[in-house]
């Protein structure tokens, strides 16, 4: 009687190449450990001060819980594209007229990656990119393999950008505080043309790479969200029929750190006003769910007057709140 064999299932091979900035490193790594979790490779691509941020999370990751996540660095050129020392993510960028020559320094990854991946024993199986990585795009089809787009917005969030981009009403309105409304959306939403996001602020010379990374976007195989569907019904569904692309929530991907060792290690730390002692102390004095959270991300960057008023109604609100701002305000 002969034996059946059964094969084992074959292995993967997802190569992550997240944006270099808070908001999107974070949410990569996590989602590096849930493929590596169901027996996959991973390769992580950044750079050497990025990857100083989470350095010990993935060592964990591999040393207690033998997760194959392999961290490769490449040289980031900041000096050939005339950007400060070490300035190798967007929350360290000084000015906004520097995201052109920052955005051209990343493009120069392309190279040193594909040379990479020529070299692996274990071909790559699936490129997941920050959408602004378009260029990733173009070593996605020379390896002749899917590109997924990661976004580090919700879906209520992209399909909006999307309509707005498509549709153009914002330019119907007269007034940059006159709403109007965004045609498409499962509700009805209105906005101002104040209240837009960065992507419709008119930058030197960002045109073209915006365009790039809408095109590169059209021709991916699909897109992963850090949501899930009780928090925006109905959204991945109209925004995969905008985009005639696949959708996929999956987050929220933060809930694969168990341990609070790797929930206080993600991301970079940074210098903070009180100890972490004094700010557990002050919790701990509180009523349960009680007190707010304000951190409006590290590449928000506030006029004054928006922060004293922010402040001010802080204060107003008579509650207790913890408040994280960045520590540097060179652009005020």
């Amino acid at each position: 009687k002969k034996t059946k064999m059964v094969s084992k299932p074959k292995r993967l091979h997802f190569v992550m190449i997240p944006l270099m900035a808070q908001g999107h490193l974070i949410p990569v790594v996590d989602i590096s450990k849930i493929l590596a979790q169901q027996g996959n490779i991973v390769t992580l691509i950044t750079t050497p001060q990025n990857a100083l941020r989470f350095a010990e999370t993935v060592e964990r990751a591999r040393s207690e819980s033998s997760l194959e996540i392999n961290v490769v660095k490449f040289p980031f050129p900041y000096k050939e594209f005339g950007l400060p020392e070490n300035c190798e993510t967007l929350d360290t960028l000084p000015s906004k007229d520097l995201l052109r020559k920052f955005y051209d320094a990343v493009n120069k990854l392309q190279e040193p990656l594909e040379t990479f991946l020529d070299q692996q024993e274990i071909p790559p199986s699936c490129i997941i990119s920050d959408k602004c990585l378009f260029w990733t795009s173009k070593t996605a089809k020379r390896f002749k393999i899917p590109r997924i787009v990661f976004h580090g917005m919700c879906c209520f969030s992209l399909l909006s950008s999307h309509n707005v981009h498509l549709h153009s009403p914002h330019l119907s309105v007269s007034l940059d505080s006159e709403p109007f409304s965004i045609p498409g959306m499962p509700h009805r939403i209105e906005i101002a043309r104040a209240q837009l996001p960065g992507a419709f602020e008119k930058l030197a010379n960002m045109d073209d790479v915006r365009e790039k990374m809408r095109e590169a976007e059209s021709e991916a195989f699909g897109v992963i969200v850090n949501s899930f569907q009780e928090l925006e019904p109905g959204y991945a569904e109209a925004y995969s029929k905008a985009i005639k692309r696949k959708v996929w929530f999956v987050g929220p991907v933060s809930l694969c750190n168990e341990s609070m060792v790797d929930l206080f290690d993600r991301g970079n730390n940074g210098n903070i006003a009180i100890s972490e002692t004094e700010c557990l102390k002050f919790l701990d004095s509180m009523r349960p769910r009680s007190v707010l959270y304000v951190c409006l991300g590290s590449l928000c960057r506030l006029i004054p007057n928006q922060l004293i008023e922010l402040g001010l109604g802080l204060e107003e609100s008579g509650k207790p709140f913890i408040w994280v701002i960045k520590t540097e305000e060179k652009y005020m």
